[in-house]
């Protein structure tokens, strides 16, 4: 059991660790203060270094629809345990988890399994472009697909532009291939083919963005997406890491009734564990290694651990059905939040879908990247550590999405919508 404080612990990390963290959000640097150490997590809540516990909304960011530490899921585990931890060969979890995906995400004729959303994102693109013999792709600014370097590109200034390398270390001749547009902007969009049209092998977009806050789509836009690239031989993929089994179970292209092409999943597919999976139409998925030309390979593909976790995980989604609690639990804390700002003369958007929710503090509907980038983003930072004094836990960065889980359900959101509140009240 360890006996240091968070503080020991980053400052221990800092001399270790590029940062003190193996992912960057975690540092807390846009809200300012201490990251705090993690040392067991139950249900609803973390428990931390520092003896405190706390209502998470973060639940993982995703994987944790089902609360922290479910018995079922951690005996799927066990389970799995005692037969071995990693073959380096097939293994039946991968089939169990490929016949769950493909009954259960309307687009998904064949699944590949590899570690993680990035991996699935990469793939993804990959596949697009051995399968359509193209190379330049389009992704929407504000939409994140990984740490991949042809999709780690920003936007200029205007609403379409050719890339911007949004990171060291990627050449710009990579970021040359990815045309980057304005979320819920069709005239970017038509602009885009009209000038690119032969040579686009995809769109890759979050259909409801989630790693800029939650942007949500205008009527009519993912199908208008579906739409031109149907037309231009382009492929649609839909990067459902975030929203896949979350805003529905089979995420949001059964909720807008939307055929993608390809599909990148991850997060709740793992259970807690890492894990990642690009499913789509077979005469595409045929493209990929061993039938096909398009390479794609992992010693840890389909790790039995994950796997098995993954299934429990996604069985019980389909056994408990919870998407009508987690609706009305988001709902909560939505009218929460905006009747306590009401009260208070403060502007604020907060986005809600499901299980997910944002805050945004402007008085104007955000409805792309440049929207959120306009927020006040300092209202949001004393609103998170006035929050996390209140023993609530959401996420560092006033550009990032909450989750709620099923654990959620009853004292939990009770005490949450009333710490949220007093957090607004107090700005």
């Amino acid at each position: 059991m360890n006996n240091s404080s968070s503080k020991d612990l980053f400052e221990a990390a800092k001399k270790l660790i590029p940062g003190g963290v193996n992912s960057p959000v975690r540092a807390f640097r846009s809200v300012g203060g201490t990251p705090f150490f993690t040392e067991k997590a139950e249900g609803a809540y973390l428990y931390t270094a520092d003896n405190t516990q706390l209502i998470d909304f973060v639940c993982t960011w995703g994987p944790a629809i089902h609360g922290h530490n479910h018995p079922e899921i951690k005996e799927a585990i066990e389970i799995a345990l005692r037969k071995g931890t990693s073959f380096g060969t097939p293994n039946p979890y991968e089939v169990g988890m490929a016949q769950l995906i493909q009954k259960i995400v309307p687009s998904v004729d064949k699944v590949r399994m590899c570690n993680s959303g990035t991996e699935a994102a990469m793939s993804s693109i990959r596949l697009a472009r051995g399968f359509t013999k193209r190379d330049k792709i389009i992704k929407f600014a504000g939409c994140y697909h990984g740490h991949v370097d042809s999709l780690l590109v920003q936007a200029g200034s205007g609403a379409l532009t050719l890339g911007n390398p949004d990171s060291a270390g990627i050449p710009q001749s990579f970021a040359d291939e990815t045309i980057v547009v304005e979320y819920n902007n069709l005239e970017a969009l038509e602009k885009a083919f009209k000038e690119f049209g032969s040579e686009i092998a995809c769109i890759i977009v979050e259909p409801y963005p989630a790693n800029c806050g939650l942007i949500l789509p205008d009527p009519g836009y993912l199908k208008a997406l579906r739409k031109i690239t149907s037309e231009n031989g382009s492929l649609l993929i839909f990067d459902e890491v975030m929203t896949g089994f979350r805003v529905a179970l089979g995420g949001v292209q059964e909720k807008e009734g939307i055929v993608p092409d390809l599909t990148a999943m991850g997060k709740i597919i793992g259970g807690g564990l890492p894990v990642g999976a690009i499913g789509g139409k077979a005469e595409i998925m045929d493209y990929f290694a061993p039938d096909g030309p398009v390479y794609q390979a992992g010693t840890l593909s389909g790790n039995p651990l994950a796997l098995a976790a993954g299934i429990a995980s996604l069985n019980k989604l389909i056994n408990d059905n919870p998407y009508a609690l987690l609706e009305a639990l988001g709902q909560k804390i939505k009218g929460a939040l905006l009747d306590a700002a009401s009260k208070k003369g403060l502007a604020l958007q907060v986005p809600q879908v499901g299980s997910m929710f944002a805050l945004f503090f402007t008085d104007t509907p955000v409805r792309n990247f440049n929207d959120a980038l306009k927020s006040d983003t300092e209202s949001f930072k004393r609103f998170f550590n006035q929050a996390l004094k209140n023993k609530i836990y959401l996420p560092p960065s006033a550009y990032e999405t909450c989750f709620i889980s099923t654990a959620h359900e009853s004292s939990a959101i009770d005490k949450a919508v009333e710490q949220l509140t007093h957090a607004i009240e107090t700005l």
